[in-house]
């Protein structure tokens, strides 16, 4: 940069506008607001002199090897295609509810169904119905029994400081994502603005779920081919099969009952041949300091201890994605500065196998 655009950096910083000059900027500005803006364009100028040019920051680099099929982005739908067809109003169910609900009401995010009320306690206001028109209600995206599906986290049996504190990191951008997805958005835009009472009781209400199993792990060579729907990895109608390679896919049992948000139906994750092994020996051992052994701060069956949640049986798509923003430092709240150094050897592959392995505990 220029010595004579470096001045009008200084300068624009040091007035808060664009309206300043060479003569008039010191006399004008304080002694503390010149400083100031000195500083934060010596730290400027220090990181723009460190990159070569078409050097990616960090963050850039993240997001380009985050694995797309851990960061599920929805695709936009074609204009071509014209509007979506509206919801009709034909009552819907699924096995083992009285219930009945249509489209448009199970697609309500400030009034989820609740298929199986009879299999968890009463939701509190937050969790069932959320706070129009900012705070969606919590049970619609990691349902009311708290399993999750694999764009969110399961929230069932984490410790309740644990969830206030991953609150207040989305709150203040310090849980931040290696590749912005929609779920991840709608947390920090509108999750965000519960206030401290509701994200308490939310946080105490989901601590007190128990998880069930909910997730299938299968060591495999070839995987359905998939699509994005739903923000999950669903299989293409008559799409064949397709090498797994070094990836997990995280598809639902059914597709149908998932789509409704059913919270009895759970998910199958394929996993490549070995990796449930593999990741067993990096989780118990820390692969010859590859990483730490999970039970160090987990517990012994990696089903939490205190207030660091528990990592048996939960999604490993949302396990994959942690490691990445761990690894990335995307994800740094205070929790997080534990885990950034746990995860800052391991490549994709061993992030793969650790998840296969977790996902395949019983919770």
């Amino acid at each position: 940069m220029k010595m004579h655009k470096l001045w009008r950096a200084v300068g624009a910083m040091a007035a808060g506008n664009g309206r300043f000059s060479r003569r008039t900027l010191w006399p004008r500005r304080s002694a503390l607001g010149t400083c100031a803006a000195l500083a934060a364009l010596c730290a400027f100028v220090a990181v723009a002199a460190a990159r070569t040019p078409g050097e990616k920051t960090k963050a850039e680099q993240a997001h380009e090897t985050a694995p797309s099929w851990a960061f599920v982005v929805e695709p936009r739908r074609p204009a071509s295609h014209g509007p979506a067809k509206p919801a009709d109003n034909a009552l819907r169910h699924v096995p083992g509810s009285r219930a009945a609900f249509t489209l448009r009401q199970i697609n309500d995010g400030f009034n989820p169904p609740d298929w199986h009320p009879g299999g968890h306690p009463p939701m509190p206001e937050v969790v069932a119905h959320g706070r129009k028109p900012h705070v969606m209600a919590c049970g619609y995206c990691h349902l009311p029994n708290g399993q999750g599906r694999p764009e969110n986290a399961s929230l069932a049996g984490l410790p309740a400081a644990y969830i206030v504190q991953q609150m207040a990191d989305f709150k203040d951008r310090t849980r931040k994502t290696a590749k912005n997805t929609g779920p991840i958005s709608a947390m920090v835009t509108h999750e965000t603005l519960a206030n401290k009472q509701e994200i308490r009781a939310a946080a105490r209400y989901f601590s007190r779920l128990k998880p069930k199993p909910w997730i299938r792990v299968v060591e495999t060579r070839t995987v359905p081919r998939t699509h994005v729907a739903g923000w999950m990895l669903v299989p293409v109608a008559g799409g064949g099969s397709v090498p797994i390679g070094r990836r997990i896919i995280e598809t639902p049992v059914n597709l149908e009952q998932t789509e409704m948000r059913d919270d009895a139906s759970g998910f199958i994750a394929y996993a490549p041949v070995g990796s449930i092994r593999k990741g067993k020996a990096l989780a118990t051992t820390g692969g010859a300091g590859t990483t730490l052994p999970c039970d160090s701060c987990h517990g012994p069956d990696l089903r939490g201890s205190g207030n660091v949640p528990t990592i048996a049986g939960r999604s490993p798509s949302y396990i994959v994605r942690q490691l990445c923003d761990f690894h990335s430092g995307a994800r740094a709240g205070a929790d997080a500065q534990l885990m950034q150094p746990v995860a800052a050897k391991l490549t994709v592959d061993d992030m793969v196998s650790i998840a296969a392995y977790l996902a395949s505990l019983h919770p």
